[in-house]
């Protein structure tokens, strides 16, 4: 696995465009309401009733004019991590990276990420709509190792339908909050299905897209049979230069149509090269994005 300096991971934490709700507990996420928190926000005038502790005298003294101090409330972010756990997600060419391996450490850096802010880290591992693994709810510096542990013990194999999976995590009761899918998108239908209805219960859905060198260009001449990793079905093609140029064609229309998807329920999309060093992924292409600072 990529190592990367804990260090580096306490200093970056996630960005979210959504107004959340407050939960029970205080985190170090700044909230939109305004209270009784450690981060000074602005003035009010003072109104009867108003806490006399919070006037700030040195103000009146000045403009003889009372004025009640404002703070923004600390609140803690919910984070769901979502990981694909289909066979396709185990797909390595002869000679390319392994997808799964790119995953599993953006995975456990992406938890620890969280962990670290304090954060409640909930991680969703899906292999059948029925029965998803999980880990969490749980916050703090002291879960590092059993998230790491989680993650290490994940196996990706079988045929997923995502559409189903994710239908059944929003109809969940839990507070709004940030979910991160990561997939490699083979399922545009399920994802087109399910994006939606966990947009719709509040919560900022970021999809990640892991794709190796060899699905983003790949080399291949000639005849060729190609087999589905998940359904074991078999295609016999031909392939030559008109047939690549179609095939990338074909690339940046999906792409495309998940830049819609996400665009439309108020998400974002990324495309990760499952061949990037772990940091290369964090620092600038999940910063670029916004997803994290």
């Amino acid at each position: 696995m990529d190592s990367i300096d804990p260090a580096l991971l306490a200093r970056l934490r996630f960005v979210t465009h959504r107004r959340r709700r407050s939960g029970p507990t205080f985190g170090e996420r700044r909230s939109t309401r305004r209270g009784a928190g450690l981060e000074f926000a602005d003035y009010r005038d003072y109104s009867f009733g108003d806490d006399l502790r919070r006037v700030d005298w040195n103000l009146f003294a000045r403009l003889d004019r009372p004025y009640v101090r404002l703070f923004e409330a600390e609140e803690t972010l919910h984070v769901t991590l979502i990981v694909d756990g289909s066979a396709s997600m185990a797909w390595q060419a002869e000679g390319f990276a392994s997808r799964w391996r790119a995953v599993r450490e953006l995975v456990a850096a992406l938890g620890a990420i969280a962990l670290l802010h304090g954060d409640a880290l909930e991680g969703i591992f899906l292999q059948n709509a029925a029965s998803p693994i999980r880990w969490g709810r749980k916050s703090g510096r002291p879960q590092l190792q059993p998230w790491g542990a989680w993650v290490a013990a994940l196996r990706p194999g079988g045929d997923l339908a995502f559409g189903t999976a994710l239908h059944a995590l929003a109809a969940r009761s839990t507070p709004a909050g940030l979910v991160v899918l990561l997939t490699d998108g083979y399922d545009v239908a399920g994802l087109a299905e399910g994006i939606p209805a966990l947009a719709s219960r509040g919560h900022e859905v970021i999809l990640l897209q892991v794709l190796t060198p060899d699905e983003r260009a790949p080399n291949l001449r000639g005849d060729v049979r190609l087999i589905d990793v998940e359904t074991g079905s078999r295609r016999e093609v031909t392939i030559d230069g008109p047939v690549l140029a179609a095939y990338q064609r074909a690339l940046v229309d999906w792409q495309l149509e998940f830049r819609r998807l996400m665009a439309q329920h108020g998400g974002r999309y990324v495309l990760l090269d499952a061949a990037a060093p772990l940091k290369r992924l964090l620092l600038e292409d999940l910063r670029f994005a916004g997803l994290i600072r």
